[in-house]
Formats: C-alpha cells, structure tokens, sequence
C-alpha cells in the first residue's frame, strides 16, 4: 500500500512539473506575441506631414527640419511649388497639409479674393524684397520714361511700390497702403511705366527692362544675391513675414506643432543665419 501511494504521489509531481514547463511555453509566446504587437504599434504610429513650399529659400529650410521631426516619429514631405496659387488651393482642398511660401498681407488677401479658410500659425523669416538693374546699373542713372517691372498680385505689388517710393521714384496717396498698384500714384517725377508680371517671371525679363523689383526667393533661385546685388532693399523692419499655414481648424494638430517648434529651433535659426547671409533673416 505504502508503495502504491508513493508511486502515485511521484507520479503528480511529475505531472505538475510538466504542465508548469507547458505554462511558461505559452506565457513566452504570449509574451512575443505582445512584443510584436507593441512594435507594429509602434510602427503605425508614423505620421506623414506633407507641406508645399517654394524651391528657394522655404524648401531647403523645410529640408533641414526633417530629421528632426523624424525623431518624433514624423515623416515630412517637402513637396515644391513655383507659383504662389497653388499652394494655396492644395491646402484648402485637402491635398497639402500645410504651406511655406507666402507672407501674411498676401495670405490675408488670398482668403478674402478667394473665399479660403487658411491661417498662420507660425512666422518664420523675412525676405527683403529688392530693386535690380536691368538696363539701367543704379537708380541716379534712371532716364525718364524707365520701364520697371513689378508683381502683378496685389500685396506684393503694394509693397514694390512703397520700395520705390522710399527711393524718391514716386509718391503714393497712402503710404500705408499695402495693396497700391500704379493708381495710387500721385507723383511720378521722372514719368516710370510699370510692367506688371508674374512675381516668378521678372527675373527672366531683367534684360528687357531698367528696373525689376523682385522677392528675394525669385531673386536667389536666379541666382541673385538680395544683399550684394540689390541697388536698393526693404529695411529689415518689414512687415512682410513668411508664415507656415494650414486650413483653419488644424492649428493644434500635433504633427503641425511639431514642425513649428523645429522652424524655430536654433538649428533653423543658425542655418537660415549662416546660410543665407542676409538675403533671409529670421523672424523668431
């Protein structure tokens, strides 16, 4: 009797032994299984952030936030545009996540022409708008009757006119007007004629007419230098922020917020600073 119970009480233990070795097979793998699922969750924890933006100079700044946001888990696409409506229309229809490119006057015009929901969220830099030689090499040999060429769209107009006019060329009837156009003009001594154009083609035309006022980024994607080559340059009090926007509604989202804490980082700042060398200067 004594040995049928001692075989029998062997005989349990060794069951237990190995249903507890089965037990901590499966607790493993139950482990590995939510492992793998942390990881895959992870995974998809991976935002995409598309923002459109000019080549020159709001791309290649772009360009610099992107290991940094990929840090976050955000991955930025930088998608560029050459003209200054369809960035616009692609983030109020849903096709951008948000702009680089513009300055606050013209954003505020864009939405009440067009009918757009779109907002600032961030300022970013300033790029003087300059005045260039074309026939003429500076603004004392300017003849009577010099043709210049200026923006055609009406902030970036407005403000080639007040350049001109703190140079003495003409004066305006409201010098606080940002959308003058050559109506505006009450005094024009030296008789100019302004040929409005698309702000990205002027450049083209430098050699067809005396002057040109062109917006710094067109101006360095042509290769021209704001600082050195400019006969004459806004002061570095400009209203005329450039500003990332989104569709009113998206200000708070996260990845957004992300990308305006790296703009204004002091790695952003050092590059524009450094990179730039006048022709952009931080606005933050």
């Amino acid at each position: 009797m004594k040995k049928k119970l001692l075989a029998l009480l062997l005989g349990l233990t060794l069951c237990l032994s190995l249903a507890a070795c089965g037990g901590s097979a499966d607790d493993s793998g139950a482990a590995d299984d939510g492992a793998a699922t942390e990881a895959g969750s992870d995974a998809a924890e991976t935002v995409t952030l598309t923002v459109a933006a000019s080549p020159t100079p709001h791309a290649e700044i772009l360009n610099q936030c992107v290991p940094i946001l990929a840090e976050q888990g955000i991955e930025l696409v930088v998608n560029e545009y050459s003209d200054y409506v369809v960035p616009n229309t692609a983030v109020e229809d849903g096709d951008e996540d948000a702009n680089y490119f513009q300055h606050l006057p013209y954003l505020e015009e864009f939405n009440e022409t067009r009918g757009t929901h779109l907002v600032s969220v961030a300022g970013v830099h300033i790029e003087p708008m300059g005045i260039y030689a074309g026939r003429v090499s500076s603004l004392e040999d300017l003849p009577d009757g010099a043709v210049i060429a200026v923006p055609n769209d009406a902030t970036n107009e407005g403000r080639a006119l007040l350049l001109l006019e703190a140079q003495g060329l003409i004066t305006l009837d409201d010098s606080s007007n940002l959308t003058a156009t050559p109506n505006n003009i009450v005094d024009n001594p030296k008789n100019l004629e302004f040929q409005e154009l698309e702000a990205a083609t002027i450049p083209s035309v430098l050699a067809d007419v005396d002057l040109a006022v062109i917006n710094s980024n067109y101006a360095l994607g042509a290769g021209l230098n704001p600082t050195t080559d400019a006969l004459a340059i806004e002061s570095s009090d400009s209203p005329y922020v450039n500003v990332l926007v989104v569709k009113e509604g998206n200000e708070n989202n996260e990845a957004i917020q992300a990308l305006v804490d790296a703009l204004h980082s002091d790695t952003i700042r050092d590059y524009i600073t450094e990179t730039f060398d006048g022709a952009v200067v931080p606005a933050f």
